[in-house]
């Protein structure tokens, strides 16, 4: 298609048409080229060029032939992009990479009135030898990832039995406080309830023996208490201390009664003087009452 402005007339033989330029969007397939990258990596790299004329008069005037120039151009900018990146980078940001190239082209051919749209890098090779060293590489990092995971999960494991542990430590200790606390306060109550039934009992024996022929009930429970103990003796150990007159029951009762009725006395006296008090006392109780 020929681009022209105002009216022109062609001489047969004399004119012809020079230049022919299409105004679509043009693909230009960029051959596998060699580039060196960052870190010194020979890699054999091709892509595609999406390029379109805008100006058909710079196309035809400014360069002898725009596509082998693009071309070209998009070569040498590829090779000057990949020296800045090492070949990790290269994977990673190929995105990043076609957008420079792009800009770098767009620069150089806007003299010649031609638009880059886009440029996709369709393969890149590397040497063998690289290739195995990133394999191993990728490899060893999956393996650092498990062996971290795997550790992380220990940790993880060994901090959950701890925890685990001391909760039960904790509730293992409030349980044992627990028992002990109701085991104290049961003994506290079996005492008291002791010592309750104790005094009643005492009470109850020193109501009785305050009776009539409460010494004879109490001969009678000594020389109960006297055959029971002696009974026992033999069974509780091996070595026996017996008394002098260990047939003479009667004697050890009468004994034992003139020991009660010892320390008896100053519990009799001190009760008779109460009751003549009471007795005293309740006459200056009436008369005042009386007045």
């Amino acid at each position: 298609m020929h681009w022209v402005k105002g009216l022109n007339f062609l001489i047969p033989i004399l004119d012809r048409i020079r230049y022919v330029q299409s105004l679509k969007e043009i693909v230009i397939d960029i051959p596998e080229q060699s580039a060196v990258s960052l870190d010194n990596v020979t890699l054999q790299i091709d892509g595609v060029l999406y390029l379109r004329i805008l100006d058909p008069f710079k196309a035809s005037y400014g360069v002898e032939d725009p596509e082998y120039a693009v071309t070209q151009l998009a070569q040498t900018t590829m090779r000057s992009e990949l020296g800045k990146l090492t070949l990790d980078k290269v994977f990673r940001e190929r995105e990043s990479l076609n957008s420079n190239i792009v800009h770098s082209i767009n620069q150089a051919s806007d003299e010649w009135g031609i638009r880059c749209l886009r440029y996709e890098i369709k393969d890149i090779q590397v040497p063998p030898r690289v290739k195995e060293s990133m394999q191993m590489q990728v490899e060893a990092e999956r393996r650092k990832r498990a062996t971290v995971l795997e550790s992380e999960g220990t940790r993880e494991a060994a901090i959950n039995v701890a925890e685990g542990g001391k909760q039960a430590q904790i509730l293992a200790s409030e349980a044992q406080k627990a028992e002990q606390i109701n085991k104290a306060a049961g003994e506290a109550q079996a005492i008291l309830a002791k010592a309750e039934a104790k005094a009643k009992a005492i009470r109850l024996l020193s109501e009785a023996l305050a009776e009539q022929n409460g010494n004879a009930a109490a001969s009678l429970s000594v020389a109960e208490q006297y055959v029971a103990a002696f009974s026992n003796l033999a069974k509780e150990s091996n070595t026996v201390l017996l008394p002098s007159q260990t047939g003479d029951i009667s004697g050890m009762v009468t004994q034992a009664m003139t020991i009660y009725g010892t320390l008896a006395k100053p519990t009799v006296k001190s009760i008779k003087a109460e009751t003549e008090q009471e007795k005293s006392e309740e006459p200056a109780a009436q008369s005042t009452s009386a007045q």
